[in-house]
């Protein structure tokens, strides 16, 4: 699979695209949950600038030597957080890929937190192939290309 390579100047661009599309659409939002691992760094960049409370919820579908082979979604039992996560949300990822991950958590988070009013997504990429949309995205790319993001350099050593 042809390989895309972001480099951190790139990638933080990105990050403070999706942060002025957030400030521009209105939304208020109370807390901010990130998806480990890839979700973490652009929902902690939200949470500081926006001033809000964060959590983490753990997911994955890629296992193997590589990480590429996507299979069976795992998602954490809990949502790690200093409070009780409610009100209105923001759950974060790095990307939509399929849209499965993003699909399955919402529904798992609306049905493990009964206080949360409203559960809205972001994400820094939207593939082509995704049956899920994002609430906000920083860039909607035309072809599937393998994002490698500028922390996961170490994974392709």
């Amino acid at each position: 699979m042809e390989k895309l390579q972001i480099d951190y100047p790139e990638y933080n661009a990105l990050i403070n695209r999706l942060i002025d599309r957030l400030r521009d659409s209105g939304f208020q939002f109370d807390w901010v949950i990130g998806v480990s691992r890839g979700g973490l760094p652009v929902a902690d960049a939200i949470s500081r600038t926006l001033k809000l409370p964060m959590a983490v919820v753990a997911a994955s579908s890629y296992q193997g030597q590589s990480g590429t082979n996507q299979s069976e979604l795992k998602i954490s039992a809990s949502v790690a957080s200093v409070g009780e996560v409610s009100g209105r949300c923001l759950l974060v990822d790095d990307l939509v890929d399929s849209g499965k991950t993003l699909e399955a958590l919402t529904a798992h988070l609306k049905q493990q937190l009964p206080t949360i009013d409203a559960l809205h997504t972001a994400v820094l990429w939207v593939k082509p192939i995704s049956v899920f949309q994002p609430d906000f995205a920083a860039e909607h790319m035309e072809s599937d290309l393998w994002i490698v993001q500028p922390f996961e350099r170490r994974d392709w050593q």
